[in-house]
C-alpha cells in the first residue's frame, strides 16, 4: 500500500473518530452535562508524561475550590534542583494549549518549572457552567497553582511568579495583590480592562451599557432555571459580521476560528469552544483593572508593544501608577497582538526578558 493511500485511511478513521467526538460535544452542551469533551490532547500513554531533551511534561491535575483543574507542568532537564516556578494565565477563554504554551515551552528551556492550566469552566477541567469566564474564579485558580507547584520537590518555593497574558494581566495583577507569596509578576501585550479600554473595543456607551444588561439578565436566567445562554467568542466566518460576538476585530477572528476545529489531527490543539457564557460579559467589560493595578506592590514587568491590545497609551498610564518602584516597562514597538501569542521571533524576544526578570529577585535578596 502506497504511503499517500495509509495517510488518506488514517486521516479518514481519524474524520469519522471527530465527528463522533464533536456530536458527542455538543450533546453535552445542549443537555448541560458537567464534564468537558472527552477528547486526549496529547498521546500521553499510562505514564501521563512526554520528555525530550528539554523538558518533561507531567499532565497534571489539582483542585481549586473544590473542582479539579488540568495542567500540564513542564519541568526542565539537567540539574535536579529546586528551580524558581511560573504558571501562566492566557486570554480570555483561553484554553493551555494556546499561547501559554508557547510561552511554557521557552521559559522551561530558560530553566523554570512552568505550569499552564485550563481555567475552571474551560477546556479539559471541570466546572458548570461551561465556559464561564470569571475573573474572581481565574484568580482563585492561580492561587491553587501556586499551592500545587509550593508542593512539588522540583520547585523552589520561595521563587513562584505569574505571567499573564492578553487579558489573563488583570486577574494575574490581582492574584499578585492577594498572594504575598508572589515573587515577581510579568504582563505581556495586556488587554486591561479598565472604562476606556471597554469605549475603545465596543464603540459606544451605549454598547457597553448593551452588553451589560443582556449579561445581566442571561445571569437572572441561569439563577432562575439553571439555563446558559452564550454568545460566539468570534464570528465564525469573517463576513458579515456578527455584531454580538465578544471580539469583533478580523484579525482576532483569523486566529481564534481554527482553534474551534475538532479533527482528531487537531488534538494537541485543547479543547477550545467559539462561545463564552453571555453572563460573562458585564464582569469582563465592567472590571476596573486601573483601580487594581494603583495597589500592586509585587515586582512587576510590563511587556508591550504599539499594536497591541489596549494600544499604546493605556498600558503606560496603568504603569506609571503601579506604586512599587520594582517595575520595568520593555516596549517592543510595532509588533501586534497576534505576534505575542505566536511568532517566534516575537516570543524568542520577550522569554529572556521574562527570563531576567523572574531571576532578578534572587539578586535583589542578597
Amino acid at each position: 500500500m502506497s504511503l499517500l493511500r495509509i495517510f488518506s485511511s488514517v486521516a479518514l478513521m481519524a474524520g469519522i473518530t471527530a465527528v463522533h467526538a464533536q456530536a458527542a460535544g455538543g450533546a453535552a452542551a445542549q443537555t448541560g452535562h458537567a464534564e468537558p469533551f472527552q477528547t486526549q490532547t496529547q498521546a500521553w500513554g499510562q505514564s501521563r508524561r512526554i520528555a525530550n531533551s528539554h523538558y518533561a511534561v507531567e499532565q497534571v491535575r489539582f483542585p481549586s475550590q473544590g473542582v479539579e483543574i488540568v495542567g500540564n507542568l513542564l519541568l526542565p532537564s539537567g540539574q535536579a534542583r529546586p528551580r524558581p516556578a511560573v504558571t501562566v494565565m492566557g486570554p480570555v477563554g483561553f484554553v493551555k494549549e494556546q499561547s501559554p504554551m508557547q510561552y511554557a515551552t521557552r521559559l522551561a528551556r530558560e530553566g523554570f518549572v512552568v505550569l499552564v492550566f485550563d481555567p475552571r469552566y474551560h477546556g479539559e477541567s471541570a466546572g458548570t457552567p461551561r465556559r464561564l469566564e470569571s475573573g474572581t474564579a481565574k484568580t482563585q485558580d492561580l492561587q491553587a497553582a501556586l499551592d500545587y507547584l509550593a508542593k512539588r520537590p522540583e520547585v523552589d518555593s520561595a521563587a513562584l511568579n505569574l505571567l499573564g497574558i492578553c487579558q489573563g494581566v488583570n486577574w494575574a495583577v490581582d492574584a499578585a495583590i492577594a498572594d504575598q507569596r508572589v515573587r515577581s509578576v510579568a504582563l505581556v501585550a495586556g488587554h486591561y480592562l479598565t472604562p476606556q479600554t471597554a469605549l475603545m473595543y465596543l464603540g459606544s456607551e451605549q454598547e457597553i451599557e448593551r452588553r451589560a444588561a443582556r449579561s445581566h439578565a442571561a445571569d437572572k436566567l441561569f439563577q432562575e432555571s439553571g439555563a446558559v445562554d452564550y454568545i460566539p467568542v468570534v464570528s465564525e466566518r469573517p463576513t458579515p459580521p456578527n455584531p454580538d460576538v465578544l471580539l469583533m476585530a478580523p484579525p482576532i477572528q483569523q486566529f481564534y476560528s481554527r482553534w474551534a476545529d475538532r479533527h482528531a489531527f487537531w488534538n494537541f490543539h485543547g479543547l477550545w469552544e467559539n462561545r463564552l457564557a453571555t453572563m460573562s460579559e458585564a464582569g469582563i467589560w465592567g472590571h476596573r483593572g486601573d483601580e487594581a493595578m494603583a495597589k500592586l506592590r509585587t515586582p512587576t514587568l510590563m511587556v508591550h508593544a504599539d499594536r497591541a491590545a489596549s494600544g499604546p497609551d493605556i498600558p503606560r498610564r496603568l504603569f506609571a501608577s503601579i506604586p512599587t518602584a520594582d517595575k520595568e516597562l520593555v516596549w517592543l514597538g510595532q509588533e501586534n497582538q497576534m505576534q505575542f501569542y505566536e511568532d517566534p521571533l516575537t516570543l524568542d524576544r520577550v522569554t529572556p526578558e521574562l527570563a531576567r526578570f523572574y531571576n532578578a529577585p534572587t539578586a535583589r535578596a542578597q
